[in-house]
């Protein structure tokens, strides 16, 4: 086996949960599972929380929210059951749903069982056995993108994709919504970044690019490499917050996480994909070469990658307010306070450079 390949870790003790109780609720429900299963958990875990189970010749992934979650829409695992369900015959990337969970005596809250798509799963640096010269991350880092595109390219009138969002008026929701989201999270010493907000608000399009799916956490780290094929993804996983809105929308998002080799210290500090390798197409080789498979208008890009760092602000912010009110003791989440604040700033600095 390829030390590439994703493997589990031992669950951390705040992460735990009743395993008979859950082995006996998925024995009932999928056909075939033998066994005591073993228990691991996937690395990450910031937002929700992935398990391996282990039966005799088959193995599972369960996903949960995380202790402490209060926000139904931020952590709706019925609803990423469904996004997946509805996604899986025009995407194949999506994987399969074997059963999900409402009853909060089995884990105290919802949760899904899926297949586990065995594979390379990139985190901070690339695998030095992938093999990969700098060619061959160029071709992988295209292919990423194109599985975006075919993404968006997707039949949203169909029934059951089209009642996964509202999708007209995406943009205003999302800069209203993610603004609001932001002074919730709010703690002592935060900045409260008023004028970003401000900005977002008077800055963003009339209308949307386009309608499509998208899929609003699309990063190298939530994709499934084949092992014997590195440049081919065969799984596209973490569809927590797919629904109908604007392409590009989706791009900047992506973008947020796109760390490459010239930024500075402390960006590169974030960063948790591979994206600095040599290869790698930079963020705007990235947003040029989206341009030309879809055809859409990328020239004024400014809006969506400040909106994608304002994002991926607010986000950290909420994380590091379940830490500093005691939901979780994960100490990497110890600084995220700061990690809000440097995002304010370079937002303020993507701001003034836009010239918008």
């Amino acid at each position: 086996m390829s030390a590439a390949i994703d493997q589990p870790r031992p669950v951390r003790a705040e992460d735990a949960f009743d395993l008979a109780r859950v082995d006996a609720f998925l024995k009932e429900r999928i056909e075939g599972l033998t066994g005591t299963p073993e228990l691991g958990q996937f690395p990450g875990g910031a937002s929700n929380l992935t398990y391996l189970l282990r039966y005799d010749g088959r193995e599972l992934v369960l996903r949960r929210p995380p202790p402490g979650a209060k926000a139904k829409s931020a952590h709706d695992m019925l609803r990423e059951a469904q996004v997946m369900t509805a996604l899986r015959p025009h995407y194949p990337y999506a994987p399969r749903i074997l059963a999900t969970c409402h009853d909060a005596d089995v884990l105290g809250c919802d949760f899904y069982v899926m297949e586990r798509l065995a594979g390379v799963i990139l985190r901070r640096e690339l695998p030095a056995d992938l093999g990969l010269d700098p060619a061959g991350v160029r071709a992988l880092c295209t292919g990423f993108i194109d599985r975006l595109v075919e993404l968006h390219r997707v039949d949203s009138t169909d029934p059951a994709i089209a009642a996964l969002g509202k999708g007209e008026g995406y943009i205003a929701r999302q800069v209203a919504g993610w603004s609001e989201r932001y002074r919730q999270a709010l703690t002592d010493g935060s900045d409260p970044c008023e004028d970003a907000m401000a900005w977002l608000a008077e800055k963003q399009p009339p209308r949307e690019t386009a309608i499509c799916v998208i899929h609003n956490d699309y990063r190298l780290d939530n994709v499934v490499l084949d092992p014997a094929d590195p440049l081919t993804i065969t799984g596209v996983l973490d569809w927590e917050m797919t629904t109908l809105g604007d392409p590009l929308m989706d791009l900047g998002g992506a973008l947020a996480y796109w760390v490459q080799a010239d930024d500075d210290p402390v960006f590169q500090s974030f960063r948790r994909q591979p994206t600095h390798a040599p290869g790698m197409l930079t963020r705007r080789e990235v947003v040029d070469y989206y341009g030309e498979r879809t055809g859409w208008n990328v020239e004024h890009f400014d809006f969506h990658e400040v909106f994608g760092l304002f994002r991926l602000q607010v986000i950290v912010q909420q994380i590091y307010r379940r830490f500093a009110l005691g939901q979780t003791s994960n100490p990497q989440f110890a600084g995220f306070g700061d990690a809000a604040k440097y995002l304010a700033q370079r937002c303020r600095r993507r701001i003034a450079a836009s010239g918008l």
